[in-house]
């Protein structure tokens, strides 16, 4: 079991554990930092990550930048990577698709998984995490397809 996985499991009961998992990824990949995106529900087929809408986050508009969607998105993805990918194994994106559907007025939810689960054998393979972020009435707002590589880790 991965190290976020198992994380999750021990402290996602209360607000502050799931403070300090989500926390623990900002400081492992630090451009996450101004969205300060927090993990709501983690397994390895599925993630569910919450953005507030702060002005960090804002575009000239006031509402929430498309770009900081994509960040939310790219940490939807990674944490469901991490969560799902075994120990011999890695991952890395390598393209991503995103469509605006609608301009997000409040805070954000993204929910992850695959649109196809890998299988981790022992060649590399190409797989997709679709990622739907909505705003709190429930309008999906971005789409994204994010595109990841799967391979086995080389022996050292």
């Amino acid at each position: 079991m991965s190290a976020v996985l198992s994380s999750w499991n021990r402290l996602s009961g209360s607000l502050p554990g799931r403070l300090l998992v989500s926390g623990a990824v900002w400081l492992r990949a630090p451009y996450f930092l101004t969205a300060a995106p927090v993990i709501r529900e983690l397994d390895g087929k599925h993630s569910r990550v919450r953005m507030a809408k702060w002005w960090l986050v804002h575009n000239h508009l006031g509402t929430v930048h498309a770009i900081a969607s994509c960040n939310l998105a790219e940490y939807a993805m990674g944490v469901l990577a991490e969560a799902a990918v075994p120990p011999g194994h890695r991952w890395i994106p390598i393209g991503m698709d995103v469509r605006y559907l609608a301009t997000a007025k409040s805070s954000v939810t993204a929910d992850a998984q695959w649109a196809t689960p890998p299988t981790f054998g022992p060649d590399k393979e190409d797989v997709t995490v679709e990622v739907a972020i909505r705003d709190d009435r429930g309008t999906e707002a971005v789409h994204a397809s994010i595109h990841l590589r799967v391979s086995p880790r080389p022996p050292r």
